[in-house]
């Protein structure tokens, strides 16, 4: 059985810079549709303290995912030892598609695998494509899908992205909106013949009761907006966070058993950045199951603070941050373990653990 190794990471971290000032004259409504009682100076303080978001990054006007995704794919491949007719799966995770901000509409036909395709000029008709929609651990669970088809030896190359462009299906009205940003990351999983290094376990589920629609799709908090017939990502904070911190540490738990490794045989860990303090409080979980003080800080970085929240994007952005140098005070060595884990709409949770060839 092939070991599996990632072979080239890129990533498209959109241009434009969002401070939290730009907020400062939004007009932000309550779930009933009342104004808030505060001034939006206090909103935008509170926000901050509690996500740790300075900023973030949206696409320019008329980009679309799949271009964006395009680009961390151009960037994999020149990163890599193949050219993109050697692929043989393209896999692109996100959740709303090529989104409009005019329409409001999600266009995902063809697919935006196949779109990157297009515009990377693969000619190769054995180079399929399909997406992946899971939510925010979409690209962890397209990663997780990779190793499978290179392990059973249905592929050798398989390109993974995920992108977003989450300001297309913001609401403007809900102060949530400041949460997500736009971004994509590909990394290309290749079979190797060597022991070292590699894929070597995941931890993956699913609680679709009443975690069905803590994210989920709804009308403004804008009633006038209702009447175009929009549809916006909506999301039930306070609930997600109970669910995070209840069960996201269990599953980097369950990987790191099933890889026969210890906490202490981690290097990294890189948790889709959905909220800095949530992040840390599952740290802090995971430490105590393993019964240690751990420093948070070492082992799991954080980008949210400047790129905010790009959903499928975070993870291999991150990724290729750090192997580039780029992430300050990480890096990750040959022998080193790393976890990519994350919790999002579903709502899905999976953890997977990799080793550094």
């Amino acid at each position: 059985m092939s070991s599996v190794v990632i072979n080239g990471v890129g990533s498209c971290i959109p241009e434009r810079v969002v401070p939290n000032s730009e907020f400062l004259n939004a007009e932000f409504y309550q779930e009933n549709g009342e104004p808030f009682p505060d001034e939006n100076e206090v909103i935008i303080r509170k926000f901050e303290k509690i996500t740790g978001i300075k900023e973030r990054r949206y696409a320019l006007p008329g980009q679309k995912a799949s271009d964006l995704g395009a680009i961390a794919a151009k960037h994999a491949l020149e990163n890599s030892s193949i050219d993109g007719n050697d692929l043989d799966y393209i896999i692109f995770a996100h959740n709303f598609g090529d989104m409009r901000k005019d329409n409001n509409r999600i266009d995902m036909m063809p697919s935006l695998a196949a779109r990157v395709k297009g515009q990377l000029e693969i000619s190769n008709p054995s180079t399929s494509c399909y997406d992946i929609i899971f939510g925010c651990p979409g690209w962890v669970q397209g990663a997780i899908q990779a190793t499978q088809m290179i392990r059973c030896g249905d592929a050798k190359h398989v390109m993974v992205i995920g992108g977003e462009t989450l300001s297309q299906t913001v609401d403007p009205h809900d102060r949530d909106s400041m949460i997500f940003a736009d971004g994509a990351g590909a990394t290309i999983f290749s079979a190797s013949e060597s022991e070292k290094g590699g894929y070597i376990s995941q931890c993956s589920r699913t609680d679709a009761s009443e975690e069905l629609c803590y994210l989920a799709m709804g009308p403004s908090y804008n009633a006038s907006l209702n009447d175009h017939g929009g549809s916006y990502i909506k999301m039930k904070g306070r609930k997600i966070y109970e669910y995070a911190l209840t069960n996201v540490a269990d599953a980097i738990k369950c990987a790191i058993e099933k890889a026969n490794l210890d906490l202490k045989d981690i290097s990294k860990i890189l948790i889709h950045q959905a909220n800095e303090k949530m992040d840390e409080a599952i740290l802090h979980k995971l430490f105590k199951l393993y019964g240690v003080m751990g420093d948070s800080k070492q082992l799991m970085p954080m980008t949210i603070q400047r790129l905010g929240n790009s959903s499928v994007a975070t993870i291999p952005t991150m990724l290729d941050l750090i192997l580039r140098g780029e992430l300050d005070d990480h890096a990750l060595a040959s022998g080193d373990h790393v976890i990519f884990a994350s919790v999002g709409a579903g709502m899905h949770i999976n953890a997977m653990v990799y080793q550094m060839p």
